[in-house]
């Protein structure tokens, strides 16, 4: 008898993109649905908590069709870079302003890697709030303070 073998890294996010979007689509119940064509406010999230699960499903089932890799040491060194670097954007851009406060969420992310140095982490940040500046601020002309009162010229 043929033994199953599944990738298990898969079918743990399968399993859990099921439960959420089955999570979400519960209590989206709660909500007024409407119709269709008159959308009430559980509408959109019972769509998009379906859209989860069926994905989820996907993804499930390709898990039972191919053996997966084993899964490598967890990366702490991303989560210890990647997690607080929007922390750090929301606690300090009102104070910084939105120039200063991406430029240092984006070099504390940048470390995330260990192919990075600082000369690259500095150059990539500023292309990055130079790109942003240019796109939110100028190009759609959002209304926030480019640079805040912490650092008033």
């Amino acid at each position: 008898m043929k033994s199953i073998s599944f990738d298990t890294t898969n079918a743990i996010c399968g399993a859990l993109f099921v439960a959420t979007g089955a999570f979400f689509a519960f209590q989206s119940f709660s909500l007024d649905l409407g119709t269709a064509l008159r959308m009430g406010p559980g509408y959109f999230p019972l769509v998009l908590a379906c859209v989860l699960v069926l994905l989820g499903a996907i993804i499930f089932i390709q898990a039972l069709r191919v053996e997966g890799e084993p899964v490598d040491v967890f990366a702490w060194r991303g989560m210890l870079f990647i997690l607080p670097a929007p922390v750090f954007f929301g606690l300090t851009v009102r104070g910084l302003g939105f120039a200063p406060a991406l430029f240092f969420t984006a070099f504390i992310a940048c470390f995330a890697s260990r192919k990075m140095n600082v000369v690259s982490a500095i150059i990539l940040s500023l292309l990055l709030t130079i790109f942003s500046v240019a796109v939110f601020s100028y190009g759609l002309g959002l209304p926030f303070e480019r640079f805040g009162p912490w650092v008033r010229f």
